[in-house]
């Protein structure tokens, strides 16, 4: 307390007094009135200094210990050496959470922003990836990094881990498959279960580290052999804590439905059995979100898009609605679906399975020839699907496949419709400027013993266009539906890139001669008429690529923004609500809406759908990790049989360490080491995204083909080396006086 000032009653003293007071029959000191009393003090201070100083009384002296941990917990607060709290600003802290890398090194990424602290090794020992903690800047590192150092670890991120266990004498151990993780851990011995050296394990963790002692655990689950089929998907949904069980409470509510609609609940909603809605999808798809109708009418097109009603069957606060907010998504994998909702109605009750009835939301949208639409709404309906088609199978039959267009003679009307729409949807994406990457998707082939036979490329048709334009009109509705009536949603936001980003890709364009100048706040027309005009060049691949890697990240947010890819003022995710839950959301949305009439719709705080958009956010980066961990698990035991082999492959990323490189035959991306390029020393120009040789003035550029040997395949890190393939006879230069390094190294 200020000296010479007379205590005042709490009550007069603590701001939240009274709001202590409906919570407690015993007020306790507000939490705010803790920091404010601590910011006067300008010093930390210990228990006994705020029982004397507030005038504690000793009944309530417990109830403020508890309180001053609980906020120590949460880090509004720490102690010092002495016991003293005090404010977690003021003592120069900064709390955030833990971003690890594989080498061992990592980083503090601060809650409230600003500058990452660099984690040494050292620093890293007593901390996992994902711990939230108080640190502390120490200084800079020889690399001018700010280095930081741990101070308190407020959360553990990590219950469980999955690893390969070990029995080496007498020593059992467990080493992660998360390469994340760099510690190992002990087992803690005489468990129920008994695993066999090699086996993939699920160890509860029973003691963190310290920086001194090795962490410990408990084997709770043999998940089998290293290389058994589907290893890869039971490793990456446990290193990437994916929820993939269901509570016996989600069973339970699912149990309720059956696989017919009630015909209560079709009772006052549109009919549209008789229309011919189809669903255009791939040939393995299961869940059937969204269906399509267009036909011309006088001055355009109509358009009706239709999607599953999951809103009627996942109430809001039901045991099915927590874990789907849990869940965020459904993860594809290769060969397996972690769902987001119960099979029963992901591919059955929800699912717009053909010829039987379903319940849907639908968008009507009418067209001008131009493709703009010009009138729009939203209602519940009642629909039946007449064809499940494939995408290869309509882009067929547009095509003039006559088998297909005999057999599906009804709907060949109604397809022609809809190519002839996405023309002029296609007018309109162009005038607007939506950026188009020539981007390659591949698909994995399995043999009968489910190893990888081959990898293939998957080439979007006219079908995947005409449905991704039909899908893009129904989110932009939505989008403008909330606006319309202000009511707080999620939208999907696509920042413009920053200007750092900008300024590094002009300064690029302009070492390659592109003539088109970038003005100081591009538009995504901007971009795309860059990409449409250099399409031709020899180094397209390369300027694409670069461009791409400019573009900020997507995100979903309660506050409305643009999409600068897609080039529309406001857009949000509507047409795929079984497997993503924001648009489940905006469903709700709309449904309350529908109800509302010209009353204000009870609905979700802003402060709540900002927290969900965050999770959800995180949830979709979090299922494209993992699936990205599976899958590149898979490509390099399809490589382990290939080394020593020969290709030719396309430069996608150049570092100070060597170059990446994807294969044209196999797509398959691997690392040629900076030390292996040839007999002479080499330095990295990361201005114009090469490597030079100092001597020969050799040049590898993002882009460029070069011809690769594959050198090694690691599994356990999900990597692949290669080194540059020199036909006989052809010299690099002079004798490298280069060392080798490891790319643990490099990096």
């Amino acid at each position: 307390m200020p000296e010479n000032q007379e205590p005042a009653a709490l009550s007069e003293r603590d701001p939240m007094f009274e709001r202590e007071k409906e919570k407690y029959e015993r007020p306790i000191v507000s939490r705010e009135y803790i920091l404010q009393y601590l910011e006067e003090a300008g010093q930390p201070l210990t228990l006994e200094d705020f029982f004397a100083e507030l005038e504690i009384e000793e009944e309530d002296q417990e109830a403020l210990r508890r309180r001053l941990r609980a906020m120590e917990r949460d880090g509004q607060l720490v102690r010092n050496r002495r016991g003293a709290y005090g404010i977690v600003e003021a003592m120069e802290l900064i709390r955030g959470s833990v971003s690890a890398h594989p080498d061992g090194f990592g980083f503090l990424i601060p809650e409230a922003g600003g500058k990452d602290l660099f984690l040494s090794p050292r620093e890293m020992r007593k901390v996992f990836h994902g711990d939230t903690i108080l640190g502390r800047a120490v200084g800079e590192d020889r690399r001018g990094r700010i280095e930081g150092t741990v101070v308190r670890i407020l959360e553990r991120a990590l219950k469980q881990i999955v690893g390969r266990y070990f029995a080496d004498g007498g020593s059992h151990y467990v080493v992660p498959e998360d390469r994340r993780i760099s510690h190992e851990f002990g087992v803690v011995e005489g468990g129920e279960l008994a695993p066999v050296h090699g086996q993939i394990v699920t160890l509860n963790i029973t003691q963190y580290p310290d920086g001194r002692n090795m962490p410990q655990g408990s084997v709770v689950e043999i998940l089998g052999e290293h290389m058994a089929p589907g290893m890869e998907v039971e490793i990456a949904v446990r290193n990437y804590g994916l929820p993939y069980q269901w509570s016996q409470a989600v069973l339970d509510e699912a149990a309720r439905f059956s696989e017919v609609v009630p015909e209560d609940m079709k009772a006052g909603r549109r009919d549209l059995r008789d229309l011919p809605l189809v669903t255009i999808d791939g040939a393995d798809a299961k869940d059937f979100d969204d269906a399509v109708f267009a036909e011309e009418i006088a001055d355009g097109f109509r358009l009706i898009v239709a999607i599953a009603d999951v809103a009627s069957y996942v109430q809001s606060g039901s045991a099915l609605d927590k874990e789907a907010v849990a869940r965020g998504n459904s993860v594809y994998f290769p060969r397996r679906v972690i769902p987001m909702l119960p099979e029963i109605l992901s591919n059955g009750l929800c699912s717009l399975n053909p010829h039987v009835d379903r319940l849907c939301m639908l968008c009507e949208m009418e067209m001008n020839v131009a493709g703009e639409v010009q009138r729009f709404r939203f209602a519940r309906g009642v629909m039946r699907s007449q064809r499940r088609f494939t995408y290869d199978e309509v882009a067929a039959i547009l095509d003039g496949d006559e088998a297909l267009r005999t057999q599906d003679a009804a709907m060949v009307p109604h397809l022609e419709a809809l190519h002839r729409l996405y023309q002029s949807f296609a007018g309109a994406r162009e005038r607007r400027g939506t950026i188009e990457f020539d981007s390659q998707e591949t698909r994995i082939i399995y043999n009968d013993q489910l190893r990888i036979e081959k990898i293939v490329a998957v080439t979007r048709n006219v079908a995947h266009r005409i449905i991704e334009e039909c899908m893009l009109a129904a989110n932009v509705c939505a989008a403008q539906y909330f606006r319309i009536h202000d009511l707080p949603m999620l939208y999907r936001v696509h920042p413009e890139p920053s200007a750092d980003k900008l300024e590094d890709l002009r300064r690029f364009l302009g070492e390659l001669g592109v003539p088109l100048r970038l003005p100081e706040r591009p538009r995504s027309a901007d971009l795309a008429k860059i990409i449409e005009e250099t399409r031709d060049r020899s180094d397209s691949s390369l300027i694409q690529t670069v461009i791409l890697r400019s573009l900020s990240q997507a995100f979903y947010t309660v506050d409305t923004g643009m999409h600068f890819g897609l080039a529309f003022p406001a857009y949000t995710h509507f047409t795929s609500p079984i497997r993503r839950y924001p648009d489940l959301v905006v469903h709700r949305g709309i449904q309350a809406l529908l109800d509302a009439g010209t009353q204000e719709p009870r609905w979700l705080a802003k402060k709540e759908l900002q927290e969900l958009g965050q999770h959800c956010s995180m949830t979709e980066r979090r299922a494209d990790e993992a699936s990205r961990e599976a899958v590149n698990w898979l490509k390099c035991e399809f490589m382990m049989d290939k080394i020593g082999e020969t290709f030719t492959g396309i430069i996608t990323g150049v570092t100070g360490f060597g170059l990446f490189v994807a294969l044209r035959e196999v797509y398959v991306e691997g690392l040629i080491h900076i030390s292996t390029l040839g007999e002479d020393y080499f330095h990295f120009d990361a201005q114009h995204y090469r490597i030079i040789g100092d001597r020969s003035k050799e040049t590898f550029q993002l882009g460029d083909a070069i011809e690769i040997r594959v050198m090694n395949v690691n599994l356990d890190d999900r990597k692949i080396d290669f080194e540059r393939a020199v036909p006989e006879g052809q010299a690099t230069g002079g004798k490298s006086r280069r060392p080798r390094r490891s790319r643990k190294e490099s990096s």
